[in-house]
C-alpha cells in the first residue's frame, strides 16, 4: 500500500524539520520543497510557519509561491496551516502595522488579550498546553483533522497573535485564555489551519496529523 503522501512549503520562515518528522512519524512520505510545480502537482500541502506576519508573506512573495498556494486552494488540494501559517491563511494581520495575507480564509489576524475577561494582566503571548473546545457555530468535528479529538483534549500553543475568520462557521475550535475564546483551528472547504503546533503536541497532535493525511 503506497504511504499518503505530504509536501511542506519551504519559503525560509517555519520548523520544517519537526512538522516532517511529525508526518514521517504518522507514515507519510514527506517532500520539503519550494519548487512551484511540485507544490501543485501535491496530494497533500503544508505551510508551516514561525515569526512575523509581514517578513513571512514578504518570504513567500520573493519566492514566487503566494499564487502557488492560492492555486493549491483553487485546485481543492487539502491545505494545511500550522501557527503563523493558519494567521496567513486570512486576508490580513495587524502585526507590526496592517500586512496583507493569502485571502483564502477570510478575516483578520489581531492581538492576543493583554487582559483576562477580568481585566487582570495575563502574559503575552499565550505559551503552553491549552484544552480544545468547540467553536460556537463551527459545527461538528467529524470529518475534519479533529476527528475522534475530544473536548478538552490539550495542544501546545506560541503565539502572540490569533486568527478570527469573518464568518463563525469557519471556526472548527477554540481555546480559553484569561477567559477569552481564541481561535484554534479554523477551516473552510480543504483548507484547515492549527494555530498550535500539532508536530508538538503529543499523542492528540500526531492523531490531528494522522487525521489530515487521511483526508
Amino acid at each position: 500500500m503506497k504511504s499518503p503522501e505530504v509536501t511542506i512549503i519551504d519559503y525560509g520562515v517555519g520548523n520544517l524539520l519537526s512538522v516532517q518528522r511529525g508526518f514521517e512519524h504518522c507514515g507519510a512520505t514527506t517532500r520539503i520543497t519550494a519548487e512551484a510545480s511540485l507544490i501543485l502537482a501535491a496530494d497533500r500541502v503544508v505551510l508551516p510557519g514561525v515569526g512575523a506576519f509581514g517578513d513571512a508573506m514578504m518570504a513567500l512573495e520573493q519566492r514566487g509561491l503566494v499564487a502557488v498556494v492560492k492555486e493549491v486552494v483553487a485546485r481543492g488540494i487539502p491545505l494545511l496551516g500550522i501557527c503563523l501559517g493558519m494567521q496567513m491563511l486570512l486576508d490580513e494581520s495587524e502585526e507590526f502595522g496592517l500586512s496583507t495575507g493569502l485571502g483564502v480564509i477570510p478575516g483578520r489576524v489581531v492581538p492576543v488579550p493583554d487582559r483576562t475577561v477580568a481585566g487582570a494582566a495575563q502574559k503575552i503571548p499565550h505559551i503552553g498546553w491549552n484544552s480544545l473546545v468547540t467553536a460556537p457555530g463551527g459545527g461538528g468535528w467529524g470529518g475534519t483533522v479533529l476527528q475522534d479529538i475530544r473536548a478538552g483534549e490539550a495542544t501546545y500553543f506560541v503565539h502572540s497573535f490569533m486568527a478570527v475568520p469573518r464568518d463563525p462557521a469557519h471556526r472548527l475550535a477554540d481555546c480559553l485564555y484569561g477567559g477569552h475564546a481564541l481561535p484554534a483551528v479554523i477551516r473552510r472547504d480543504r483548507i484547515t489551519g492549527c494555530q498550535f503546533h500539532p508536530e508538538k503536541s503529543g499523542p492528540v497532535g500526531l492523531r490531528i496529523l494522522r487525521n489530515f493525511i487521511a483526508q
